[in-house]
């Protein structure tokens, strides 16, 4: 997809530089540490076993913007799904359509996929993406059942 001097892609090994400071810049404004590295980065989207599915923006060889999906499905219903795991547009290109196009484009890339379903979530506080993604079509999910997290 090419709009306004500006395409996306998916990511390839060449990103990896341009990418890093992005993840890591998402992972700051959230109150995280980063503790990821090239190496780690670089397994996770283009190792033996890819984990991410990642679409960048570029405009004359930069990297402005990307989105992290990840796969999901619900085994008893027969469908599958993806997580928009992270939408992060640098400060500098915010405004440009760029996370409207990313959305569109990871919607696209799911149902290339046979997915069924896109699946966002966003800080409790975060009224501004609440409220873009639910312009976008996208509706709160309730969720009553419980998670449980331990490290293996």
């Amino acid at each position: 997809m090419k709009e306004q001097g500006w395409r996306i892609r998916r990511a390839d090994p060449g990103d990896l530089a341009g990418l890093l400071p992005m993840v890591e810049g998402l992972a700051r404004h959230h109150g995280d540490v980063p503790r990821m590295t090239p190496e780690t980065l670089a397994g996770d989207l283009f190792g033996p076993v890819p984990w991410f599915h990642v679409l960048v923006v570029e405009e004359a060889g930069a990297l402005l913007a990307y989105a992290a999906l990840l796969p999901l499905a619900r085994l008893q219903h027969g469908e599958r799904g993806l997580d928009l795991h992270h939408l992060y547009v640098t400060e500098a290109a915010r405004g440009r359509g760029m996370g409207r196009a990313l959305l569109a484009a990871s919607e696209e890339m799911g149902r290339a996929m046979g997915c069924s379903y896109v699946i966002i979530g966003t800080a409790a506080e975060n009224v501004v993406a609440h409220e873009f993604y639910q312009s976008r079509g996208y509706a709160p999910i309730p969720n009553p059942a419980r998670r449980f997290l331990k490290n293996v």
